[in-house]
């Protein structure tokens, strides 16, 4: 059967999130419900798509890859895209759309993911981006954020930081594990915001927030760089900083090996379908 990749991005402030939810949370508007219903009405059958990632409620996305397969090649993949749109739009826009490798899956033949995080500072809250920032009045340390982000790098058990999701298959390699990879974390400041830009081979459920969390307290002189050591040591949940809010986190990027054959992207990281 045929596999296509859309490369998607989305204002998730008004989603349940991305993942499609079962029992009484089945009506909850999510964005790959959305975007199977839409798939269902273009293409006149039943469609099942995989995201990258995961999403929370209220997480937004510029780069999230989505697969999905169909009983029959797709003649026009222009017209499928602008169907898209117009079904979709304008919360969720579909950037691209190509056929993928045969076996191609966005979670699982991804390389890595990136998010950024996005927090506002300035004393005032800004209208115009409180649903893509989280508005923290009051400076904070940019620097000792991003030395006391680099204790994270590696891969590490990040049981401080997130849980593993509730309902998902197990992925080829075996059972879920608490255990990621951090291939980079690094904090900027740029004017009023801090931006917190994180790439990993995957993520635990709310890890990226618990982590800007903790990197918060110490940007507020509450806590020492050395801190954030202890807490991923810990491995413990109640050791790290609270949750930071999902407005504020995106989805920006995801990888995949260049070649097909070659699962362990000992190669560039180009993706061989969008994203």
């Amino acid at each position: 059967m045929p596999i296509y990749g859309l490369l998607v991005a989305y204002d998730g402030s008004g989603f349940h999130g991305f993942a499609r939810q079962g029992g009484p949370q089945a009506q909850l508007p999510t964005v790959q419900g959305s975007l199977e219903k839409a798939l269902a009405a273009v293409l006149r059958t039943d469609i099942v798509t995989t995201g990258a990632g995961r999403t929370d409620a209220g997480v937004h996305a510029l780069g999230q890859v989505v697969s999905f397969s169909v009983p029959e090649p797709i003649d026009d993949l222009p017209a499928l895209q602008r169907r898209l749109n117009a079904l979709c739009g304008p919360e969720i826009a579909c950037l691209e759309v190509e056929q993928a490798p045969d076996g191609f899956d966005a979670r699982f033949s991804a390389l890595s993911r990136s998010y950024e995080y996005a927090i506002f500072t300035r004393e005032v809250h800004d209208p115009f981006s409180r649903h893509v920032a989280w508005h923290h009045p009051g400076q904070l340390d940019a620097e000792a954020m991003h030395a006391a982000a680099q204790a994270l790098v590696g891969s590490h058990d990040f049981s401080s930081f997130g849980r593993l999701p509730r309902a998902t298959p197990e992925p080829p390699s075996g059972p879920p594990s608490p255990i990621r990879e951090v291939w980079s974390i690094a904090v900027e400041r740029q004017d009023d915001l801090v931006l917190i830009r994180v790439t990993a081979n995957a993520f635990l459920q709310q890890m990226v927030r618990s982590i800007v969390g903790t990197l918060v307290k110490v940007g507020e002189g509450v806590r020492p760089v050395s801190w954030v050591a202890e807490v991923l040591a810990a491995r413990d949940r109640s050791a790290a900083g609270p949750v930071a809010p999902p407005q504020g986190l995106f989805l920006m990027e995801v990888a995949y090996p260049e070649d097909p054959e070659d699962p362990e992207g000992t190669g560039a990281t180009t993706p061989p379908a969008p994203g």
